[in-house]
């Protein structure tokens, strides 16, 4: 895994390398190799990067609209595709 110092701050990364990284981190704690010290420390940053993914699938869920069409069947607008 790279270094605590090398890793680029949670909130700057995509959705891909947050799930990336957070996989590699339950990986590690699934095999439990690691000193209780860094288990914490992967978990804390593991947390950070589920927040972050779970932020990021929520706005690409706010952009995702169905288009409405009218009686003709042509397109007049867009509706959140899942209101709530």
């Amino acid at each position: 895994m790279v270094a605590e110092a090398e890793r680029p701050p949670v909130e700057t990364l995509s959705f891909e390398s947050a799930m990336a990284e957070l996989e590699k981190i339950v990986t590690a704690l699934e095999e439990g190799n690691v000193a209780l010290e860094r288990s914490i420390a992967l978990y804390e940053r593991g947390e950070a990067l589920k927040a972050r993914c779970d932020t990021l699938l929520k706005s690409a869920e706010d952009k995702v609209e169905k288009i409405r069409l009218s009686r003709d069947g042509e397109p007049v607008g867009t509706e959140p595709l899942d209101p709530r």
